[in-house]
């Protein structure tokens, strides 16, 4: 059995208290835990109840959300447990970080996920130089890490800024996944940035063996990639899959400002639609 994560960090990524629990188990202790808008409608309780033929008030919605981060929270006191705000096409920098500010307030080792657009920027910008700790989601390319750090890392200390590069959506485009996050890790080193990398939508023990062996500063994991890493031998080896296309190192022009640099990624708009949509499938009509 392998609980061999080097110098990374290990994360749940997951809305259920149950699997915090079971997670625990497993690996002797964890890090952290990562939630999203799909991951807490996937949580035990939300499906029962839904399943039950009820719908929630917008209200009761994010007090369930408050008490399952609650619950987290006790059950991983030193960790890092993300929360991330309700945000679509429509959402103001404003709307993300008035709902920051209350989610802040829920635990005390709380990084609040922004979406890694303009709004989410602007809020994240303005929640971390009030002292707020984020964790920048949906990236998929170095050009959206390069804004990150130029929005926050002079605002931040060590540990306050994560980014979360999605390996196995860009998988599944064909693309390999595992490049982005040591593409962004490499840009990284090279400014100086503050910002720590966290890698997420892992899917297997290929994914997790790599980022270990890149030394890749934090790992967030399903219950399912974690039950399939323990019973992993210890000496296993990580081998490319040839039939991902690699993605090239970006020797990105200096910006002085992130306002200059291209955000844009199609798979962070789907991301976004897909996280809202599951959040709104919960509510009452």
């Amino acid at each position: 059995m392998s609980n061999n994560f080097g110098s990374s960090k290990v994360l749940l990524d997951s809305g259920d208290p149950i699997e915090t629990i079971e997670a625990i188990k497993l690996l002797g202790k964890l890090d952290g835990q990562t939630t999203n808008p799909s991951l807490v409608a996937k949580s035990s309780r939300v499906v029962d109840y839904v399943n039950n033929g009820n719908k929630f008030s917008e209200a009761e919605l994010i007090d369930v959300y408050k008490e399952i981060i609650k619950e987290i929270s006790v059950l991983i006191p030193d960790g890092s447990v993300s929360i991330e705000v309700y945000a679509d096409k429509e959402s103001t920098a404003k709307d993300l970080l008035k709902q920051a500010e209350i989610m802040y307030t829920w635990i005390p080792n709380a990084h609040i996920k922004f979406p890694t657009i303009k709004a989410g920027l602007v809020a994240a910008e303005t929640f971390v130089k009030s002292g707020g700790r984020v964790n920048m989601t949906l990236v998929f390319n170095q050009r959206q890490a390069q804004a990150v750090h130029l929005a926050t890392t002079s605002l931040a200390s060590s540990g306050d800024v994560f980014i979360s590069p999605f390996i196995g959506r860009l998988d599944d485009l064909g693309l390999n996944g595992l490049d982005a996050v040591f593409n962004i890790q490499k840009y990284f080193a090279q400014v100086g940035s503050k910002v720590q990398v966290l890698a997420a939508s892992i899917r297997h023990k290929d994914h997790i063996k790599a980022c270990i062996d890149n030394k890749v500063d934090i790992l967030t994991l399903p219950l399912t990639a974690i039950k399939e890493w323990v019973e992993t031998e210890s000496d296993f080896t990580y081998s490319p899959n040839p039939n991902l296309e690699h993605i090239p190192y970006l020797d990105l022009e200096h910006q002085e400002t992130w306002e200059k640099v291209d955000i844009y990624h199609e798979l962070t708009s789907k991301g976004l639609d897909k996280f809202a949509s599951d959040w709104t499938s919960l509510l009452k009509s």
